[in-house]
């Protein structure tokens, strides 16, 4: 009897994910298809090489692993129903498997996908973003934070920095302060006509003044240039809207460790794409008990109507959660909340269309 089991679990994972496969690629043709079309001015205008390797050879991995919830419902409806339509389910339950028993090759190609999923989008796209992101802004439409102003935050415990204007064209900033406090009280005040980046949290100071306060002296030094280490880098307040894209979950969750310290307020999009990769990899599992359960039946009207279902649930659950990313940036609600609701309310319908199914 362990044999046949094995049989119909190696069948049923591999017209899973071969029809997932053959989903994504059929999408993905008619993607570059509709891409070309839109962007076709930018892309004579740019190298061929570069469209290629730096576009789409990136751009269609990230593309996928969006839809990647899509896909996989997809292809569960249309194998399934396709099963059910040639009455193989019913020999399979009949030969003595139970319902449960043959949702586990599901789960487990959902698993693969699942793990797929989340190794794409925490460490193989955000590189690979970094040179798609750079392609757009340079022949599509430059979309970069270039300057920014009346900046302030906190680089240290105890040290605020401002900067009124920042160029990132130069890598410059002009009248900077860093002032430096204990017990609530200033001891120190740094101020410079300007600033400029040059490596790692090391920056040059020009025309700067000193104010050392020791009690009721004050202790002034002045300068034309001084090298100094500022815990600070460009990138830490020149936020564009798809930088949480080129950074692997590592470098996410570091980076939102130091800007929460440092009171940056606008980290709710790096919080989201956090939560999201996360609420993405359980939506595999959420989407495919779904599609199996409404697709393992017979109904009378064939393919055409649990595909149409299926397309309607699986576009209705992305949409559901690009409206509930927007409540966590308007601040209604937490990012963890705002991505985790959607796979809520899709698990309960999960377990009621499972219960039905399985009767």
């Amino acid at each position: 009897m362990n044999s046949p089991v094995k049989l119909i679990d190696l069948y049923i994972i591999k017209k899973f994910l071969g029809t997932y496969l053959f989903a994504i690629a059929l999408i993905l043709a008619i993607t570059i298809m509709f891409d070309i079309n839109e962007k076709l001015d930018s892309f004579l205008k740019a190298p061929l090489k570069a469209t290629i390797f730096d576009y789409f050879v990136n751009f269609l991995p990230y593309f996928a692993n969006q839809f990647s919830p899509l896909f996989t419902f997809i292809a569960v409806i249309f194998f399934t129903s396709k099963m059910a339509d040639n009455s193989e389910i019913i020999a399979i339950l009949s030969s003595g498997i139970s319902y449960r028993r043959f949702m586990r090759p599901y789960l487990i190609s959902a698993a693969i996908i699942a793990l797929a999923s989340y190794l794409l989008s925490a460490y193989i796209i955000p590189p690979a973003n970094i040179k798609r992101i750079n392609y757009t802004n340079t022949y599509v439409k430059n979309k970069r934070v270039d300057y920014g102003s009346n900046i302030m935050l906190q680089v240290a415990p105890g040290q605020i920095a401002y900067i009124n204007r920042f160029e990132n064209s130069s890598h410059t900033g002009y009248r900077f302060s860093l002032e430096s406090f204990k017990d609530k009280k200033l001891v120190s005040r740094l101020t410079a006509q300007s600033i400029r980046y040059d490596t790692l949290h090391l920056w040059q100071v020009r025309d700067y003044m000193i104010r050392d306060l020791e009690g009721d002296r004050e202790i002034i030094t002045r300068g034309i240039k001084l090298d100094t280490i500022i815990p600070i880098e460009p990138r830490d307040f020149l936020i564009s809207e798809t930088d949480q894209e080129t950074m692997t979950t590592p470098q996410l969750n570091d980076y939102i460790s130091r800007q929460r310290k440092r009171g940056v307020a606008n980290i709710k999009s790096f919080e989201i794409e956090v939560n999201r990769r996360y609420a993405m990899c359980a939506a595999a599992f959420i989407l495919t008990v779904i599609g199996m359960s409404l697709s393992s039946r017979k109904v009378k009207g064939g393919m055409g109507i649990n595909i149409g279902i299926g397309l309607v649930l699986s576009f209705s659950y992305i949409l559901f959660m690009t409206v509930t990313s927007t409540f966590a940036i308007s601040g209604y609600t937490s990012p963890l909340v705002a991505m985790w609701i959607p796979n809520i309310i899709y698990l309960i319908i999960a377990i009621i269309l499972y219960r039905k199914a399985s009767i």
